[in-house]
């Protein structure tokens, strides 16, 4: 990672003096002023009140690593020493920490240094109904434009990223230009205002593939006036934000969408249009000379491109004519400015990349690789990016970015600490991984919306799920944080309650889903999300759906089939399964029940409402399971006895759902998510739950059904016929 010590003067120090009288007097000694260390500065000065007089430094030292501190304390004089900014704020807020715990920082010496250098979060960015992300078919996109335009959001978001130690944000937009730049070459091609969509959300919309329907002043409306000269002025100021907090802004596009451009100067989204490439060649030179506090850019070659064209304008070439040119044109009016630059993997390969894009970039160029697939909840080392491309990544000399994808959980609150460690020390070494980046395809984690008992403002989402997000941050910087670390983080957060009793109950809770995902196992965001049991092109996942589908390699577990055809002893069976999930519901359960006796906030009743939501899920699982073996089991040898028990498992199975819906609607309104349907779990989903029951009373011996894979798409398909 490039150095940021640059930013600050190397003789800067920083006093905090703190009165008796809770007063506090800040003095820089030095030639320039530190964000990141005010900010640092500012939580001490918090956290400080009460305490007795102290005096804090802030130093930096060339013999400690970047993002790395020491904190030396003997009594009366704290010393703060860090690599570069950042590790000074990291060792600031750490003391903050430290004093708000309630610790002694008498005696003190702590020394640390990042786990992984790059550490970050992914946004598809929903900036706009006329220029959508891919994609914005879901509520959460809809609802979170006005918050992406807000300086408010941003700055709350940019203090909690930089808390938990993140220090990349990757936004994710098909198309940013035209909401983001005025471009004097082609100034009609500029969004001003900010709009959303006023058409119904649909189950099968695409809104990225709406060209002219997203022009259309029908179908949005304008919600904030915001001439492009602002919003470019607002984005700067975002950026620069971002940056007082170490935190690397990416904008990451997929190609080629044209949105709020297309029809104007020829442009058009086909590959092989000269104008449409000079377009995006001007707009990429202009996006970097704009945005000075830009870290990079990054491009996917899909998913709107003819990948099997060749010559001139074969998918690298394209890229590098307009991406790689572009930055080249940058550099070429500001020679000192440096362009990092992620290129993907996805819809395209290592050898090509490196001959027609990679081998000629200037500046610093990884890649990204979509690491646990679209499942970052299911086993803590996924093996895709070590039998795939490490070998490829290796032999060129590249790094790769990690690409985090959840697209499992979006509504309750997850914390297995122990997992996300183990996770974090099964990435591949440095320099291999540049860094990791976690967020969600169908889902925008900006402003909740759900809530039926909301925070007025709503809640972030990074402040909603502040223990998830404290995991994959604060872990990745360190994994050597232990149980009495998080121990004392609940309890200072929910006093009321025994922590340890709550850290056993938050972490076997969020065994439920990693272990019926690596079950039930589906390979990306489209295919099922286990909130809804729904899939875009599948439906419902029903008991067929169970039959079907095997469980991960290499995780011991048998599928049903197999288990039918041929038992294997030495592996966990579907029963053993269903058995697991009972036994982590019930535990989840008890340990609920004691701690809703001492619970008195709202916010730990409704944390524990999640973990007894996924306590209930995890029953009807179980039951469903049993059912689900015990039909294929019936179809195979056609005993009466199993087809009976079947029932009464998915009859059972229809209870637990009742008790999971009554909970989950109890807590959140109905959302619609963009890849796998809606979670109205007390109406559509109750009924094709039951319609399971059903599936066991007509099973005949012999006769199985057709494939699931694509079942609903098929069905749909029929219906429109």
């Amino acid at each position: 990672m490039p150095s940021t010590k640059k930013h600050i003067c190397p003789f800067l120090t920083l006093c905090l003096l703190f009165s008796s009288w809770l007063s506090a007097e800040v003095q820089f000694r030095g030639h320039e002023d530190s964000a990141m260390v005010q900010f640092a500065a500012e939580k001490i000065e918090q956290a400080a009140k009460g305490k007795a007089a102290t005096t804090v430094s802030f130093t930096l030292k060339d013999d400690l690593p970047e993002q790395g501190y020491t904190i030396e304390s003997d009594g009366k004089v704290i010393k703060i020493s860090g690599g570069d900014e950042r590790g000074l704020m990291y060792g600031g807020l750490e003391l903050a920490e430290r004093l708000t715990l309630g610790q002694s920082i008498e005696a003190l010496y702590v020394k640390e240094e990042p786990f992984i250098a790059q550490r970050g979060l992914k946004m598809n960015i929903p900036l706009d109904a006329r220029c959508p992300s891919y994609d914005d078919s879901g509520t959460s996109a809809r609802m979170n434009i006005a918050e992406v335009w807000s300086e408010e959001f941003w700055h709350a978001f940019f203090d909690r990223m930089a808390e938990n130690r993140y220090n990349t944000l990757t936004l994710w937009s098909n198309h940013p230009f035209t909401a983001m730049l005025d471009l004097e070459k082609y100034p009609d091609v500029a969004l001003d205002d900010v709009a959303v969509p006023t058409y119904e959300l649909e189950d099968q919309m695409l809104p990225q593939y709406m060209h002219r329907q997203l022009q259309d002043p029908k179908n949005y409306k304008i919600i904030k006036e915001m001439p492009i000269a602002e919003k470019v002025a607002f984005w700067q100021r975002v950026m620069a934000y971002a940056k007082d907090r170490g935190i690397d802004i990416y904008f990451i596009t997929w190609n080629i969408w044209t949105h709020g451009a297309t029809g104007k100067y020829g442009i058009t989204p086909s590959q092989t249009s000269d104008a449409t490439i000079a377009y995006f060649r001007e707009s990429v030179k202009q996006f970097i000379l704009t945005y000075p506090d830009l870290k990079g850019i990054g491009i996917t070659c899909g998913e709107h491109m003819k990948n099997k064209l060749e010559g001139e304008y074969a998918v690298e070439n394209w890229m590098w004519n307009t991406y790689g040119m572009g930055v080249i044109d940058a550099k070429a009016e500001d020679p000192d400015r440096e362009v990092h630059f992620i290129h993907r993997i996805w819809y395209s390969g290592i050898d090509v990349m490196v001959e027609d894009f990679i081998s000629k970039y200037p500046d610093p160029i990884t890649v990204s690789f979509k690491y646990a697939r679209a499942r970052l909840y299911s086993i803590p080392n996924p093996p895709f990016f070590k039998n795939e491309q490490q070998g490829k990544i290796e032999e060129h000399g590249l790094s790769s970015w990690m690409n985090l994808r959840n697209d499992d959980i979006f509504n309750f609150r997850w914390g297995d600490p122990d997992y996300v460690r183990e996770f974090m020390r099964n990435l591949p070494p440095e320099p291999i991984m540049a860094g990791y980046y976690m967020g969600s395809d169908g889902y925008v984690w900006g402003r909740e919306f759900t809530s039926k008992d909301p925070e007025s403002p709503r809640q972030l989402e990074i402040d909603k799920h502040w223990y998830n997000f404290m995991l994959w941050g604060r872990l990745g910087y360190n994994p050597k944080l232990d149980r009495d670390f998080f121990e004392a983080q609940l309890q200072q957060r929910f006093p009321e309650v025994d922590s340890p009793q709550l850290y056993k109950t938050w972490q076997t809770a969020s065994k439920i889903v990693p272990f019926f995902n690596t079950y039930h196992w589906r390979n990306w965001d489209h295919m099922w999300s286990i909130e809804n049991l729904m899939s875009r092109k599948e439906g419902f996942h029903s008991v067929n759906h169970l039959i079907e589908f095997a469980p991960l390699p290499g995780q011991g577990m048998q599928g049903i089939r197999d288990y039918v055809k041929n038992p294997n002893p030495n592996m966990m069976s579907p029963l053993d399964v269903a058995n697991e999930l009972d036994r982590l519901s019930a535990e989840t359960l008890t340990g609920v029940e004691t701690l809703r006796k001492d619970a008195t906030g709202k916010e730990l009743k409704q944390t524990l409402n999640d973990l007894e939501a996924f306590a209930q899920l995890s029953a009807y699982l179980a039951d469903k399971t049993r059912g689900a073996l015990l039909v294929h089991q019936f179809r195979v040898n056609g005993n009466p006895e199993d087809q009976l028990a079947a029932m009464t498992a998915l009859e059972s199975a229809l209870k637990h759902w009742q008790a999971y819906a009554d909970i989950a609607s109890a807590q959140y309104e109905e959302q619609l998510l963009a890849r796998t349907s809606y979670t109205d779990w007390d109406g559509m989903l109750h009924d094709y739950v039951k319609a399971d029951i059903q599936i066991a009373k007509d099973a005949q011996q012999n006769e199985f059904p057709e494939t699931v894979i694509h079942s609903y798409l098929n069905h749909l398909k029929k219906e429109k016929q």
